[in-house]
């Protein structure tokens, strides 16, 4: 076989070499350990938290180094094409902080080492498909699609591995004459590596996460380019992360079983390989046992989740930190008012197993985070997530912004801050009652009769000042618990609770109702001050109006 005459006679077209494109791509000016790495999603239209873990690694791999991170989109399967989805990827990835240096952008390519998306890179495939073919290392396959499948069948009968190699590899060694009549015909054809591997070797291959692993050889003829010229991921990957100046891949760990083919892919080009990040799966517990985050189970798995539950987006990437590297938290309570940023991230640090998600731990770091924000940060956050999913909300916190931020700057600061919000959907139900057409009508319960409890709002009613400091103010609440035979002594009420008809917490839990709606609130004098004199009179007086 005339290897090169089989080239010329697949790619006529291509009259650009290797040595133009190295030319054409040349290594990058980056400093001495820099990692020059990517996201290189497919356009499905579906961003999940596997998305944003890749992307955080490799951001911070390639930030924390002096690198690149740059956005490939990988476009070879026109059939899952959702359009518009490149879009939602690059701005929810913004959302949380990642940002490429180049690649591929709403407005075509950034960078000089584009095109960025692969269905545009054909011609630089042909290239180095043209190669493999003159080098004896590819060839074309003319299988219909059901010779395939009766192949197929038949090693299945046979309980033999499936798979185009061996003696199933039946256009691996046809002649020039028949496939030039191939080609005269028209019939349509595919480009197939021709593995030289074998099944009975093992070789060792370090990966930055799995550690030491032992790897079987490839012996199967896999598809470079498919019948319409496109490459497979396999194929274009290499050769991108070669033109591009790759040097770590960040993946999940469901593309290991492909290892095998993709070192022996960069070998037979002559590529230099780049190390490999394989990521475990996220996984959650399911009763006693694990198992992956699902996307038809689990709607925490889409980041859309996260956005429309109100997670700040430094919550969402605090809590990533914990899952991915075991040291954050350590870090994070030394370092408890430094940037995430300045955190030094090992790939090293990865579950090999894959991390396990805790919905409930995700709520506690947000409910830190949350806490160590200024009034005015979460003002801000929260008036723009409302304005998004809870309009009417949005619009009464945008009409006083003074007000809203009052409210919600109680109990922040000083060294044990409150902790009343873990998402800013949780606002409302939070700080609802400060808005007259959210107040819940008041509710007493059955504890005390309705004597009892007009008996302290009228009280109440005849002493408040609202000029009163803290102090002087529960003073007077306190009288009003003592006069009403009630106790202000908690220890004395626990050791005999049938010695006085309630105390003094059962005071304020009554006005608290009457003002708030609720039993549980943010301290009320601080409601009080907020709310004002006319304002707190006349919800007491509503409560009263309940009573009769």
């Amino acid at each position: 076989m005339d290897y090169q005459v089989l080239a010329e006679l697949l790619f006529p077209q291509v009259t650009d070499t290797p040595e133009m494109l190295e030319e054409r791509f040349p290594a990058r000016n980056a400093p001495e350990g820099a990692v020059i790495t990517r996201m290189a999603p497919s356009p499905t239209g579906f961003v999940h938290l596997g998305n944003l873990v890749q992307g955080l690694t490799s951001e911070r791999m390639a930030h924390q180094s002096g690198g690149v991170l740059f956005l490939r989109v990988e476009d070879t399967d026109a059939k899952r094409e959702v359009p518009g989805a490149v879009e939602v990827l690059i701005d929810t990835l913004k959302h949380y902080g990642i940002s490429f240096d180049e690649g591929a952008t709403h407005d075509g390519d950034a960078g000089n080492y584009g095109p960025y998306r692969q269905r545009q890179r054909a011609g630089i495939y042909h290239v180095y498909a043209k190669k493999l073919v003159s080098e004896g290392q590819a060839y074309p396959c003319f299988c219909t699609e059901e010779q395939l499948a009766a192949m197929r069948e038949m090693q299945e009968a046979n309980k033999e591995t499936t798979g185009y190699y061996g003696k199933y590899a039946m256009w691996r060694d046809r002649s020039l004459e028949e496939i030039q009549a191939e080609l005269a015909a028209g019939h349509p054809w595919v480009l197939r590596f021709k593995s030289m591997g074998s099944i009975e070797n093992q070789f060792k291959f370090d990966d930055l996460v799995k550690g030491k692993l032992t790897i079987t050889e490839n012996n199967v003829d896999h598809v470079l380019l498919k019948s319409d010229g496109i490459p497979t991921y396999h194929f274009a990957h290499a050769v991108d992360d070669h033109l591009m100046r790759t040097t770590h891949v960040v993946r999940g760990d469901e593309w290991l079983p492909t290892l095998p083919f993709h070192i022996q892919l960069f070998k037979a080009l002559g590529f230099k390989l780049p190390k490999y990040v394989h990521i475990g799966p996220l996984m959650k517990m399911d009763g006693t046992s694990k198992r992956k985050l699902s996307k038809r189970k689990d709607p925490e798995l889409a980041l859309t989740f996260y956005k429309a539950e109100g997670f700040p987006v430094k919550a969402v990437y605090e809590y990533i930190m914990t899952i991915l590297n075991s040291n954050f938290e350590d870090w994070r309570r030394a370092n408890p008012d430094a940037s995430a940023d300045t955190f030094k991230f090992s790939p090293k640090k990865l579950n090999p197993a894959g991390s396990l998600f805790d919905y409930a731990k995700l709520t506690d770091v947000s409910k830190n985070v949350i806490s160590k924000m200024t009034a005015e940060e979460v003002y801000g956050l929260l008036v723009e997530w409302a304005k998004e999913f809870d309009p009417d909300f949005g619009a009464k916190l945008e009409a006083d912004p003074a007000y809203a931020t009052a409210i919600l700057a109680i109990g922040r600061g000083g060294k044990k801050p409150r902790k009343d919000l873990a998402t800013w959907k949780e606002a409302k139900p939070y700080m609802g009652f400060f808005y007259d057409e959210y107040l819940d009508a008041a509710d007493f319960g059955d504890k005390f009769g309705k004597e009892t409890v007009l008996d302290a709002l009228n009280r109440f009613l005849a002493v408040f000042d609202i000029a009163d400091d803290a102090n002087t103010w529960f003073d007077k609440v306190k009288a009003i618990t003592t006069d009403m035979g009630f106790t202000t002594d908690m220890k004395a009420y626990k050791a005999d609770p049938t010695a006085f008809p309630g105390n003094v917490a059962d005071i304020s839990t009554m006005l608290r109702i009457a003002v708030t709606g609720k039993t549980n609130s943010p301290d009320l004098y601080t409601v009080m001050q907020i709310l004002g004199y006319e304002r707190t009179v006349a919800r007491i007086k509503a409560a009263k109006e309940t009573l009769n």
